[in-house]
């Protein structure tokens, strides 16, 4: 009877201690951990990352952070950089698969780039990798070799959305926008149009830049890079202002500081940029040019305009002309405006 007493004592205890191991069990790996009210949160990992560096990370979502490390230690987690998202009411096996399985992309997008600085800083915003990573690669020999010189490393950057891994490398980021350039180039023909044309890649990125900077108006776009392939066709300086801007601001006197009228003082200044000086196009791009720019002067209006101006009647609009004559009518125009602005500089 004592014996049996012991047995049904021990079983007893056994089987209390099984259920008080069977709910820490269910606790720890079915029972909601998170302690955030929004519908979810996402949590990024930085390369490099250490297990207690992420369990300190995770301390602000979760309510039971040790929970969740005896699960993951007991589930041999790796930690994996990355962007991942915790859903609110995950539990700990949740949360594990999702850290362990489904690293989200991004959509990368830029435009309306003004030089490589601005381009760095807007995609290190996006992806893990910093802004000194980028501009490093691109001194890197990566770029001479596709065929890109320190003045048109922006060329190879076609602005577009693309879905990248957050903990994307600068390395990887470039390598990814080659393949990018290429399909884009492949894509309707536009190689075998530039060769049409008698430009070269970079040569239709130059060009495109300063018609992508003349007018923000698609549908004017087509027009303008037909006036400047007639002048560069008939030997004409291509006269545009926007290479005289780009030209200031590479001096420190213009540093921090908007031209909004091209003066003459502008038109002398020494630089392969001023097109008011030098023949031809300009040895780079003065800004990132949109696909609509690009593909403007691949398919240019063919017409007898080699001259344009800005149209005050209808702002952000031009008035082109044939003649020099009628061009100075349409300048002047527009020199009255901008002074009835008191625009002088």
């Amino acid at each position: 009877m004592y014996i049996r007493k012991i047995l049904i004592l021990t079983v007893g205890i056994g089987l209390v201690f099984l259920s008080l191991f069977a709910f820490y069990v269910y606790r720890v790996m079915f029972v909601s951990n998170t302690s955030f009210e929004a519908e979810y949160v996402n949590i990024y990992i930085k390369t490099g990352t250490t297990y207690d560096q992420l369990l300190n990370q995770l301390d602000s979502y979760l309510i039971n952070v040790d929970d969740f490390n005896l699960l993951a230690k007991r589930k041999t987690y790796k930690v994996r950089a990355g962007k991942y998202r915790i859903d609110r009411n995950m539990n700990n096996r949740e949360i594990l698969n999702s850290l362990r399985a489904n690293n989200i992309t991004v959509d990368v997008i830029f435009n309306n780039i003004r030089d490589i600085d601005d381009f760095a800083r807007k995609i290190s915003n996006q992806i893990e990798t910093d802004s000194i990573s980028l501009l490093n690669s691109f001194n890197s020999g990566f770029f001479k070799e596709k065929g890109f010189d320190k003045k048109n490393i922006l060329s190879m950057f076609i602005p577009n959305s693309y879905n990248f891994f957050w903990n994307t490398s600068a390395e990887q980021f470039n390598d990814r926008m080659f393949e990018e350039y290429n399909k884009f180039w492949k894509k309707n023909n536009r190689t075998e149009k530039a060769n049409n044309i008698g430009l070269s890649k970079n040569e239709v990125m130059i060009l495109a830049s300063i018609v992508y900077e003349e007018s923000k108006q698609n549908i004017e776009l087509n027009k303008i890079a037909g006036v400047y392939m007639n002048r560069l066709n008939s030997n004409w300086k291509l006269q545009a202002d926007p290479t005289v801007k780009f030209a200031a601001y590479e001096l420190d006197e213009y540093k921090n500081t908007i031209i909004r009228r091209v003066l003459n003082k502008h038109l002398e200044i020494n630089s392969p940029y001023n097109t008011y000086i030098y023949y031809g196009l300009p040895p780079g791009i003065i800004s990132m040019p949109s696909i609509r720019s690009i593909d403007a002067v691949l398919n240019y209006e063919k017409h007898d305009y080699y001259f344009f101006a800005a149209d005050p009647t209808k702002p952000g609009y031009h008035s082109f002309a044939k003649s020099l004559k009628e061009h100075k009518r349409n300048a002047k125009k527009f020199h009255k405006y901008l002074n009835s602005k008191g625009i002088k500089k």
